[in-house]
């Protein structure tokens, strides 16, 4: 498939071609764990829901460390084929894939003092400690290929090809779906099934992903300098800010998690279903986001400001109008959505009474996750990190500060102003990125 040209008009038609297919893969992703655990499901006992459960978890927690190489990967691949250096795109690429594979490989060798120090932060029983351990060790083997893939997926992004990462979406969970089915209830498995039908299906998404990028890749050998060491410092440098930004908004939302736990069991399990929309927002919103990533790293490569200009101005149009809508959706929806994640009688009264700060997230967090996306482009990623740096710094005063005075309430507002001091910083720090396509 040829690469769209990255000279083309910025029109609206040419964001929703980016932001659809993204939208659509997202979608898929529930799906997938509510597979996983409906078939372990019907072996009749919770051991094994348990065991798949926190093993997914604890593998999701490590790979998602590496969650900065998707990002750096499209910032940079972008600015290149804006600049019309498709060599050097694919040189990125080539060198994002190198270290994924040697950070899967080292997981790999040290997965038993991960695991172990997991199960020590999160013990569980010994028999679904048993049962997870034996996932993980099936699903340890898939690590190369995951964190290979976020390069791949921030390559496709940044030349536009979501269709193609969609495509992946669909190859990986359609394949890890109908294995789960025959290894666990029609050859009797059990959790070992579940893992090894995601092993296969994380494999064969590596193997179409560097089908899709073999050209690419070829180009960049003939051209050579792929371990050239400037650039090699200026990946360590971008991904390392990304890193740096991307634990900091972690260890708040870990935060917010621990702090519910102190106002209550009903308050806890509330917060952790209301935290289900703020899911469903990034999901519906990420294509708008990373379609300012791919058009504005463009830009910036190709030094042209008006195409910038109007790169922000039409992606974040979407994204304001998809963050509206989204909000109109829980003020309406909201309690029928509370109603379909939990059964309980409290957590549900619970829930609604937090909701309103739900119907008001999407048009508070729309600022900061789009400029998440401008930046990344334009690879302003020293800027990310400082902005993460003060809006956590607020974030850990509000909190400090406001659960005493109004409880759960208080808590829920200190998280809204982390997004919107965010978006604040960001912004002031915006000129930056409008000088580097000048």
């Amino acid at each position: 498939m040829a690469e769209p040209a990255p000279g083309r008009e910025i029109s609206h038609r040419r964001v929703l071609a980016i932001a659809l297919p993204i939208v659509l893969s997202n979608a898929t992703i529930p799906i997938l764990g509510a597979v996983d655990t409906g078939v372990v499901g019907q072996l009749g006992r919770p051991e094994p829901i348990g065991a798949v459960g926190i093993g997914a978890v604890i593998l999701a927690s490590i790979y998602w460390i590496f969650g900065f190489l998707r990002m750096g990967t499209s910032g940079l691949v972008a600015q290149s084929h804006g600049a019309g250096d498709q060599g050097e795109a694919g040189a990125h690429l080539a060198r994002a894939l190198g270290i994924g594979l040697a950070a899967g490989l080292a997981l790999m060798l040290l997965h038993v003092p991960i695991f172990a120090g997991a199960f020590r932060l999160a013990p569980a029983s010994p028999e679904v400690e048993a049962l997870a351990r034996q996932y993980l060790a099936i699903r340890i083997w898939g690590a190369p290929a995951t964190i290979a893939l976020y390069a791949i997926t921030g390559w496709l992004i940044a030349i536009e090809r979501t269709r193609a990462v969609l495509a992946l979406q669909l190859l990986m969970n359609g394949l890890n779906v109908g294995l789960d089915l025959w290894f666990v209830l029609g050859l009797g498995w059990g959790v070992g099934g579940v893992a090894l039908a995601t092993l296969i299906a994380e494999w064969s998404g590596l193997a179409l992903g560097l089908v899709l990028a073999r050209h690419a890749l070829r180009a960049a050998l003939r051209r050579g300098g792929i371990w050239a060491r400037e650039r090699l410092v200026e990946l360590v440098r971008v991904n390392g800010d990304i890193m740096i930004r991307s634990v900091l908004l972690q260890g708040a939302f870990t935060s917010f998690m621990f702090l519910g736990a102190g106002q209550g069991d009903v308050a806890l399990a509330a917060n952790q279903v209301l935290l289900q929309f703020l899911s469903i927002v990034a999901y519906g919103l990420d294509g708008f986001a990373f379609a300012a990533e791919s058009l504005v790293g463009q830009a910036v490569g190709a030094r042209r400001p008006e195409r910038l200009r109007r790169a922000v101005a039409v992606t974040s149009a979407w994204g304001v109008a998809g963050a509206a809508l989204m909000s109109a959706v829980f003020a309406l929806a909201g309690p029928a959505i509370i109603d379909l994640l939990t059964t309980s009688a409290e957590v549900r009264a619970e829930a609604r009474l937090y909701l309103p700060w739900l119907v008001a997230a999407p048009l508070i967090g729309i600022a900061s996750w789009m400029l998440d996306g401008i930046f990344i482009g334009a690879t302003r990623t020293r800027e990310m990190r400082d902005a993460m740096l003060i809006s956590v710094g607020c974030y850990a005063l509000l909190v400090a500060v406001l659960p005493m005075a109004f409880g759960n309430h208080g808590l829920w507002a200190a998280l809204m102003g982390l997004n919107a001091i965010r978006g604040l910083t960001m912004w002031r720090l915006y000129p930056r990125v409008a000088r580097a396509a000048a």
